[in-house]
Parts: C-alpha cells; structure tokens; sequence
C-alpha cells in the first residue's frame, strides 16, 4: 500500500461523513497517474504554490494602493490568512484540510493588478465582462504552463470559481473559504486602516465592538469560534444569526468608510485610467503582447478580448505601470 493509499485510509477513518474523501474526488478534466506519496487534493495545493500567478499575489494590491509601510497586507498575505483561517476550521470539524487549503491558496488568483480597482477597470471597458473568480478559474484551467493549465480536480475548482458571497460552492471546504475569505479581510483590513490613519478603533460602531470584540484578534477569535460551533456535526457551514449579522453590518461599515473612503482610494481612478488605456492598446496591437497570449489568440482561436484581459490581469502593480510609462510617457519625460 503506497502512502496515499494509508492517507485515504485515514480520511475515512477520521474525517466526518460531511468531507469530501480524495479517494472519492469527481477528478481531473485529464486522467493522470495517481501519486504514490500525496493525495490529489494534496498536489492541486502543492501545483498552486508552484505556480507563476500564486508568486504574482506578491505585487498586487490589496486595499491600499502603494502604500508606505511593509506591513499593509497584499493579495499573497491576505491569501495566506485565509488559508491559515480555513485550514483552522476545517481541521475542527473534521473536514479535508488539504482541499480547503487548496481553495484558499487559489482563490484570488485571478485578481487584476490595483485589487478590485483593477477588476473594475477591465469588466468596465471589455464586451465579454470580467470578473475575478472566473479568471481564477481560467488560470488554473488554460493559461499556466504554457497553455496547459494545472489540471486541477473538479473540487478545487468549484470552491475557487464560488468563493464569493454570490455564489456557493458544493463542497463543505469551499463554503469554509467562502466564509473565512470574508472574515480574513474584514479583520485585517481593519488592522491596515488604522495603521494607515483612516480609521480608529473607536470609530466602530459600538453595536459592532459589543457583538464580536474590541480588536481585530478578538473579533477574529469570535468569528471562527462561532462558525466552528454553529457547524459541527452538521452538513453545511453556517454562523449563528446573530453573528452573522454583526459580521455583515461591519463589512458595510468597511464599505462606507474605509473601501470608499478617498484617503485609502482617492487615486483609484488613475489606476482605473491606466488599465483601461492597456487595455485599448493592447486590443490594437496584440501582437506586442507576450508570445503565449498571443498564440491563445492565433493558435487556439481565443477570442482576443478575453485575451487582453489574461494579459493585463495577470501584471502585477509595478509592471502595469512600468508598461504604462513605456507605452505613454515620453521618454524624455521619464526623467523629470
């Protein structure tokens, strides 16, 4: 019996009925070889890690577009607090913590550089409509390796195609990271905001502090105690009314004053400017696009809308606006 055979053993033995069982996985869109040592939800997470737009989470934004400070979060740290959160819960109800943890790291790959300015910005100006848990999805499925994709099993990507509020994913994992994504960034972004200056502690609605706690880390604790207590032993993720109720009054507050607040988004419409003329540009001439965009475009007979979209999602800030500057600023200028 090879290893992943003795950890499939071992899901049965341990996990609650709820889970979903890597033996019992729907599969890949391409049969492979199993893995003598991991299970397949085991190398979806390892084949994320590994690959390129995972590294490119790095430099994109989260709330706050270029920052002064090291310690504001981006899109990669707030992917890793929700894994980190997720992989929690999951392991206190008995649910497949290497699944869960495989949504939560591919969850945002998709994001635009400029976080959801950037999103934004190409659904605005593209006729076939962008939105990021989609281009999530078609990372993993088409534009890694070349083309290729990573060949990810049906459940991995049905939790990070339904990880938004709108949606619900069919798997007990997937709806641990539908919710965990939302207390991730509402607790950390509460950190980011007052450490920027834009908000106090005090500025939050009493009714808020009193529900779920006086800190980010209190209110963390609160959350997830109550989404574990609230679903156990049972076959869907929940929170208790109350608590839920808290939790979405305070991400309306996040809205009113920090998501639109002008401090933290006052130059968004440059960024939204900057992406939107990418976007005409490249639609203009694709062909100065990298040469695998360019072959979706030639070779497979993707349309190029979608393409340009694939190319100008997939930068990262710094590189969005270097191509800008090549692009649009004279030369000369670059040195005033």
């Amino acid at each position: 019996m090879t290893i992943r055979e003795e950890t499939q053993e071992l899901e049965y033995e341990f996990l609650s009925p709820y889970a979903a069982h890597s033996a019992q996985s729907r599969g890949r869109d391409r049969a492979e070889e199993p893995c003598d040592l991991r299970t397949d939800y085991q190398r979806d997470r390892d084949r994320i890690i590994h690959c390129k737009a995972f590294r490119r989470l790095k430099h994109k934004t989260q709330v706050f577009l270029s920052p002064r400070g090291d310690h504001y979060r981006t899109r990669l740290t707030h992917t890793l607090e929700v894994s980190q959160i997720s992989r929690t819960v999951a392991r206190a109800l008995r649910l497949n913590e290497d699944l869960t943890d495989a949504i939560a790291l591919g969850h945002d790959l998709g994001h635009t550089p400029y976080g959801h300015a950037g999103e934004r910005a190409l659904d605005e100006i593209c006729p076939l409509g962008f939105s990021h848990n989609q281009q999530s999805v078609r990372i993993v499925e088409l534009l890694e390796k070349g083309g290729e994709g990573l060949n990810l099993t049906w459940e991995t990507r049905d939790g990070i195609l339904n990880h938004p509020t709108s949606c619900r994913p069919h798997t007990l994992e997937g709806m641990i990271v539908r919710y965990c994504d939302k207390i991730a960034y509402i607790n950390h972004d509460i950190d980011d905001a007052e450490r920027a200056g834009i908000l106090k502690e005090e500025d939050i609605p009493p009714a808020f502090r009193e529900k779920i706690g006086d800190t980010p880390r209190v209110r963390l604790d609160a959350l997830v105690h109550d989404l574990i207590s609230q679903s156990r032993g049972k076959d869907t993720i929940t929170m208790s009314p109350h608590m839920e109720e808290a939790m979405q009054g305070l991400r309306a507050f996040m809205f009113e004053h920090v998501y639109r607040n002008s401090a933290a988004k006052g130059e968004e419409y440059k960024a939204v400017s900057m992406l939107q003329s990418l976007y005409r540009y490249y639609i203009d001439h694709v062909d100065q696009m990298s040469g695998e965009y360019v072959s979706l475009i030639r070779d497979r007979g993707e349309q190029r809308e979608r393409v340009v979209c694939d190319y100008i999602a997939g930068m990262t800030d710094q590189y969005a606006c270097w191509v800008f500057n090549e692009l649009f600023v004279p030369g000369s200028w670059k040195q005033l």
